[in-house]
Order: structure tokens, then C-alpha cells, then sequence
């Protein structure tokens, strides 16, 4: 920066050159065109060179585009948002979802700070659907219930007490079954159908039907979204009140399919599963089979792995050469305060690790999934994951910085000497993140295409902002293919994207044998923090154990890789934490280049993902704390780094 003039100068000088950069690499998106920072990720500008085939909606690309949904959204039709004070509808949330205010449980208003969304599904719990809305009106049955007393109590605590009664009585199987009746969910179900039609959009805003089956055998988190490619569902959901096992589950989805209703379903929260989503037997104990494994991939392809109620990555004790493994990490039971002890079959990295040891020793893989963020919201608020415009997630419980615990409790303006354990000072909230988002790379926004980008597992996750990644790998890719203003043309040509098995190199000839190059490309989002490096995480089977690595793979501020270690040095990027701005000068717009595995083996089964981190930034509770004027909670940590994780892409090296 030297010979640039003033700071000021300097600053807007990076300003200028970064937005001339997002201009040029935000066709990330669309295969090579470029387009302008501030256009919508929901209107992409196909290239110009492509003309649109007959039929199809404006901004098609051939080489697809970037969309960014939440398919992970509560309203007041879910029982829990429900006593909560949430009367937001299912139309309330795609209002929202598209950028307009709403009114939160609290009494506030509400809207995104950031533009809006691209895709979204209302995903209420199937289990008493409507059921708490019916028990408040006195025109109902229900309202008569023994269980409605203190429900709708104006007072937080007695909130609390009522919920948590439901969720035992629930978890025990013991609910009244007048909540569970088949005319009080229609006509809850009828409501989200009927919203998701309203809003459907095909080219500027894209709706799902769909729902939350939410199995919690022992409090011990099952849940799963369900969702439908098309408007044709069924009658009523499948609830986990008529079985807890999953497996019950997928094959009522095999049966829908069979009668044309496309769906899929997304496992969430397996980190407060307790060792459950990703155990190593079926539901009943018994040894998985190819069956099984083809039943559960055939249904869910895709693992939601960050949320509000934290980051089902992988844990640190599962990882400990992983420097950045500690991320929201959330370790008690959902909706309690029980504490995890069981982090094995909890993460997502040690259950794809644990996929590729079965299929070389068993022949299947259960396990072998792409990736998606969401939020879970239970404010009807699609995308309310932004750090600095956090409202948390259930309603009038957690509306506040108080409630929150992110400010001294009682107004004091200093905290006490002897803070409490920050997970379960005041509920769980102070551990619970602002996060996530699901990027899909689609053709379209149509909900043809976004599902069939699910479906394929062309997808990936974001802690929030709206971090662009590609991630490919191939054999024949040109070794200066990161330069190409082509690149992703030439790269789906050559290669396989995020999602894909990549089979080994031809077994005769020059080729046979060698190492597959990975495009990597990460863009920031022009409304969040630069970026400071992309990482490749490789598992991979060695002697019958399987094993990982963290390879950093591209470095901000031209720093040099140290191909030693697989790491970049640290960029000095900083934030001051009364104001939370960040360091001006470090960290880059984008991070893009082709790397080649140096340990690998032509034999060894593996899989590969792609892993973008930002510069350090305030965390929801600092900015909380600002906003208050008062010292950041002691016990929370006061910065995160952002980030973007793509679908893996598995080596198969043999058929």
C-alpha cells in the first residue's frame, strides 16, 4: 500500500478495487459473466455468450447459478414457537424472506439487514401442527384441555415452565392425543400449503412445502426436515407420534415417491444427538446392511450442519489438530439442559469418516451426504442469522440482550466476578449462534432446479454471510485452469462438482495413477468480512482406520503456503472490540486456485471438502454488549470467524 496517500485514500482505494473485484468474480455464479456487486443472488445475468433455452427463466445458466434459502423455518403453527408468543403465519415468513418487516413475539419489529433470500421452506412441526393455536381459541375443543392452563402466560418464566412440560410430556409419549388430531392438523397443513403456493415465484423467490418431523427418543435429537419438490403432497405428514425410528420415516417416503411425490428429508442438530444420528447399528440395534444404506442415502442426501443451535461440524475432541474445530459449538441436549456426552456419531466429519471405513470393509456407505445450513428460526424470520442484527430464535424468551445473557444482568454495567457457565446462565441461549444459511448451485430459482441441486448434493453451507464456493476435481484439469475466464465450463466438463464421486484416473496408460487436481473458489460476501483462507478437509481410510487432515490450500494478502505444515501464516487480521470494526487492510475478495493432494494413493479411498474461513468479526453478543454500553459477557467468546463448508466430493477407487 505504500505511495498510496492518506489512510483515507487508502481505504477507499481498497474499497474501489474490491468492488471491481466482486464485479468481475461474482460470476462465480454463472460460469464467467460478470456481474454487478450489487445485483440479487435471485437475478443472476447468464453469460453472454449462452443464449436461454426456450422455456426457461431469466438469469438461466447452463453453468448454474449461486442461491441462498433457509429450509429450516418455524411459525406460530409450530407448538413450541406457539407458547413462545409467536402468532407469525406462514405467510409472515416468506414476507420476510423477501426482505419485508414482520413483528416479532416481542413486540418489535423485525426485517433482514441483508437483501433477500432466494428459496425458502416453512418447515412447522408435524407433531400437534396448529395444535397450540387451536388450544388458545375458545371456539375450539381443544381450549378445554387440562394441558392449556398457563400456557399463554404473559410471563416468560411460566412460559418456560409450559414448555418444558410439553416437551417432557411429548418426549414420554404422553400428550393428549386431541392435539394430535387429524382435522387440527389439516387445517394447520392446509395453511402451509396454501402460503407456500402465494408466495411461489419461479425466478425472483422460490417456496417448499414441507415439515419437521421432530424424534427425540430419551431427549435425544432425531429430527428431520422433510421436504417436497412440488406442490403434490400428502394428505397429512408423517409424524414421529406414529414412530420415533426414522427408518419408518424413509420408507413412508419411498411409498410417497412411489405414488409421485418427490421428497427428500435433512437431518439437523446432530450434535444434540447424543451419539445417535450417526450411531453405527439401525435404529433397533441390529448390524446396517446395503439395504439400509441405500434406503437412508435414497432419502436423505443432505445433512443440515450449522444452525442457530450450533455447528454439527466436528467437535474438538474428535479433531484436536484442527485449529478451528471449536466453532458455536453447543454441547447439551435440545431444549434442555442435559449435558452430551457422547460427541462420536454426533458430527458430521466423523460420520463421513466412519461411512468411507463401511464401505471399504462392509461394501455400503450410510453416510454420505452433502452439506446445507439453516436457521431453525422459530420467529417466522428466514435468514435472521446475521451477527450484528441477532434476535436469537424463540420468541419472547430469548427476544432481549437480557434474556440472552449478553449484557450484565439487573442493569448493572460491569459483570460479577464470579460470571455463570455461559451455556445455561440464563437457558441456553448464550451458546446458541447466528447461523446458518444453504447455498445451492442450480440452473435457476425454480423448484425444479433447487431440488434437483439437492438432490444431487450440489450444495453447500455458510455460517451466514453469503460466501460464495466452488469446489471440483478432475484429472485432466488444465494446470492454469484458476486463471481461465471460463473456468467453470471447463471444469464441469473436465471435472465433478461438490456432491460427486470422483472414480480413480484410467488404469492404463500415462494417466493411470495419478493424483486428481481440486478447483478451489471462494468469494466474500460484499456485506460481510474478507476472507483469510480456504482449507481442504480430506478423510481417508489407511490400514483399516480412518483418518483426516486440515490442508490450507489458499492464502490472503499474498502470503506464502507453507507446504510443510499445509498452513498459511497468520494474516494479523483484527477487530476492535468497542467498535467492532475490522481491520481495513487484510484478508481478499476472493480465494481461488488448483491443488493437488500430495498425500494421496491411488488405492485409498477418500473424501474431500472444501472449508472458507473469513477474518475474525464480532460475535452477536459483542455487538449486544456495544449496543448496551457494557463490557462483552467474559465467559462467551467475543469474535467468530465466518464460514463456508461445500458438499464433499468421495474418491472411489473402486467399483
Amino acid at each position: 500500500m505504500e505511495g498510496m496517500g492518506t489512510r483515507e485514500q487508502q481505504v477507499k482505494h481498497r474499497q474501489a478495487h474490491g468492488r471491481a473485484i466482486i464485479a468481475a468474480v461474482i460470476a462465480i455464479g454463472t460460469g464467467g459473466a460478470a456481474l454487478a456487486a450489487a445485483t440479487p443472488a435471485s437475478a443472476p445475468v447468464a453469460p453472454a455468450a449462452t443464449a436461454r433455452p426456450a422455456g426457461r427463466l431469466p438469469g438461466y445458466s447452463a453453468d448454474r447459478n449461486a442461491y441462498f434459502g433457509d429450509l429450516h423455518v418455524h411459525t406460530g403453527l409450530s407448538f413450541d414457537a406457539y407458547i413462545f408468543n409467536v402468532r407469525a403465519t406462514p405467510d409472515d415468513a416468506y414476507r420476510f424472506a423477501k426482505g419485508d418487516t414482520i413483528g416479532h413475539a416481542s413486540g418489535f419489529n423485525i426485517r433482514r439487514s441483508g437483501g433477500p433470500l432466494d428459496f425458502t421452506a416453512v418447515t412447522d412441526h408435524s407433531e400437534y401442527m396448529g395444535g397450540m393455536r387451536e388450544a388458545n381459541d375458545p371456539s375450539r375443543p381443544l381450549s378445554k384441555s387440562p394441558l392449556v392452563q398457563g400456557l399463554f402466560s404473559p410471563d416468560p418464566k411460566a412460559i418456560r415452565a409450559a414448555f418444558d412440560k410439553v416437551v417432557a410430556l411429548s418426549h414420554a409419549g404422553q400428550m393428549p392425543k386431541e392435539f394430535s388430531a387429524p382435522d387440527v392438523a389439516g387445517r394447520a397443513w392446509t395453511d402451509v400449503k396454501a402460503a407456500a403456493a402465494r408466495n411461489n415465484d419461479p425466478g425472483r423467490f422460490t417456496t417448499f412445502v414441507g415439515y419437521e418431523f421432530t424424534s427425540a427418543p430419551d431427549g435425544r435429537n432425531l429430527h428431520r426436515n422433510v421436504i417436497f419438490r412440488t406442490a403434490k403432497v400428502p394428505t397429512l405428514p408423517y409424524t414421529s407420534t406414529m414412530s420415533a425410528n426414522p427408518e419408518d420415516l424413509w420408507r413412508t417416503m419411498d411409498g410417497w415417491r412411489a405414488k409421485g411425490i418427490d421428497v427428500l428429508a435433512i437431518p439437523h442438530n446432530s450434535n444434540g444427538s447424543d451419539g445417535l444420528m450417526f450411531e453405527p447399528t439401525k435404529r433397533d440395534g441390529t448390524p446396517m446392511d446395503r439395504a439400509y444404506a441405500e434406503l437412508r442415502m435414497r432419502n436423505e442426501p443432505l445433512a443440515e450442519i450449522t444452525q442457530i443451535k450450533g455447528t454439527s461440524e466436528v467437535h474438538p475432541s474428535l479433531s484436536p489438530n484442527d485449529e478451528w474445530a471449536n466453532f458455536e459449538i453447543m454441547e447439551r441436549y435440545i431444549g434442555g439442559n442435559k449435558p452430551v456426552t457422547k460427541f462420536k456419531g454426533s458430527y458430521v466429519r466423523e460420520a463421513l469418516k466412519d461411512g468411507i471405513l463401511m464401505r471399504e470393509t462392509k461394501g455400503f456407505n450410510p453416510f454420505k451426504f452433502g452439506f446445507i445450513g439453516s436457521s431453525d428460526t422459530h420467529n417466522a424470520a428466514p435468514g435472521s442469522v446475521e451477527e450484528r442484527n441477532f434476535f436469537s430464535k424463540v420468541g419472547r424468551s430469548d427476544g432481549t440482550p437480557a434474556q440472552r445473557g449478553s449484557i450484565p444482568p439487573g442493569g448493572a454495567r460491569t459483570w460479577p466476578a464470579d460470571t455463570p457457565d455461559s451455556a445455561h446462565a440464563t437457558g441456553p441461549y448464550q451458546a446458541w449462534g447466528a447461523s446458518g444459511l444453504a447455498g445451492v448451485w442450480a440452473e435457476e430459482n425454480s423448484r425444479e432446479a433447487i431440488f434437483a441441486a439437492l438432490r444431487r448434493k450440489e450444495t453447500f453451507a455458510t455460517s451466514g454471510p453469503r460466501i460464495r464456493v466452488r469446489f471440483f476435481a478432475g484429472y485432466d484439469l488444465p494446470d492454469d485452469l484458476a486463471k481461465h475466464t471460463n473456468l467453470v465450463h471447463e471444469a464441469y466438463a473436465k471435472g465433478v462438482p461438490m456432491g460427486s464421486d470422483l472414480k480413480p484416473s484410467p488404469s492404463q496408460g500415462k494417466g493411470a495413477g495419478k493424483a486428481p487436481k481440486f478447483l478451489i473458489w471462494g468469494v466474500r460476501d460484499p456485506n460481510s468480512g474478507y476472507l483469510q483462507r480456504a482449507q481442504v478437509v480430506k478423510g481417508w481410510v489407511e490400514n483399516g482406520v480412518a483418518k483426516e487432515q486440515v490442508f490450507d490450500v489458499a492464502c490472503s494478502d499474498k502470503l506464502a503456503l507453507n507446504k510443510t505444515t499445509w498452513r498459511c501464516p497468520d494474516n494479523g487480521a483484527s477487530v476492535n472490540l468497542t467498535t467492532c470494526e475490522p481491520e481495513p487492510f487484510k484478508g481478499d475478495v476472493e480465494l481461488r486456485t488448483l491443488w493437488t493432494d500430495p498425500t494421496f494413493k491411488p488405492k485409498q479411498r477418500a473424501f474431500y471438502y472444501l472449508r472458507v474461513l473469513e477474518n475474525p468479526s464480532c460475535r452477536w453478543s459483542t455487538w449486544d454488549a456495544i449496543r448496551n454500553g457494557t463490557p462483552p459477557n467474559p465467559t462467551l467468546a467475543k469474535t467468530v470467524m465466518e464460514r463456508a463448508w461445500s458438499s464433499p466430493i468421495w474418491y472411489e477407487p473402486k467399483a
